[in-house]
C-alpha cells in the first residue's frame, strides 16, 4: 500500500475515532437531561430539552476535535440543517420504539444506536466536502 494510502486510512480512522467520543460525550449529556426531564416533562418534551443541550456541546466537539476545523457560518448552517434532519428521524424512531415496547429508559438508547452512523456521514459530507468553483 502506498504511503499516500496509508496516511488516509489512518488519518480518516482517528477521525472516526474521534467522532465516537464527540458523539459519546454528546449522547450521554443529552440522555443525562433526558432522564432528569422526564421527571417533569413528557419523553418528546424531556427528548428534545436533552436534544438541544447536546445539540450545543456536540457542535464545539465536532468542529474543533473531530473535524479540527474553526466555526464557520458555513458548517454551523450545515450541521444546523444536518441535526434538524437528523432531530426529525429520532423523533420518529423515538415514538417507534415506544410503540414497538420499548421503555421510556431504553427507546432514546436504540435510537442513538440507529441515528450515529447516518450523522457522522451527513457531518462528514458537511465538514469535508469541497466544493468545485
Amino acid at each position: 500500500m502506498k504511503e499516500n494510502a496509508k496516511g488516509k486510512i489512518r488519518t480518516e480512522f482517528w477521525r472516526i475515532f474521534r467522532f465516537g467520543v464527540t458523539g459519546t460525550v454528546s449522547s450521554l449529556i443529552h440522555y443525562v437531561i433526558y432522564c432528569v426531564a422526564l421527571s417533569i416533562l413528557n419523553p418528546t418534551l424531556s427528548y428534545t430539552a436533552g436534544y438541544l443541550v447536546g445539540l450545543v456541546c456536540n457542535y464545539g466537539m465536532t468542529t474543533f476535535f473531530t473535524f479540527r476545523q474553526q466555526p464557520s457560518k458555513k458548517n454551523a448552517a450545515g450541521f444546523a440543517a444536518s441535526h434538524a434532519l437528523n432531530y426529525l428521524l429520532e423523533i420518529a424512531l423515538l415514538h417507534a420504539f415506544f410503540i414497538l415496547g420499548a421503555g421510556e429508559l431504553m427507546a432514546p438508547v436504540l435510537v442513538m444506536i440507529v441515528v450515529v452512523p447516518i450523522n457522522f456521514l451527513i457531518l462528514h459530507f458537511v465538514y469535508l466536502h469541497k466544493r468545485k468553483a
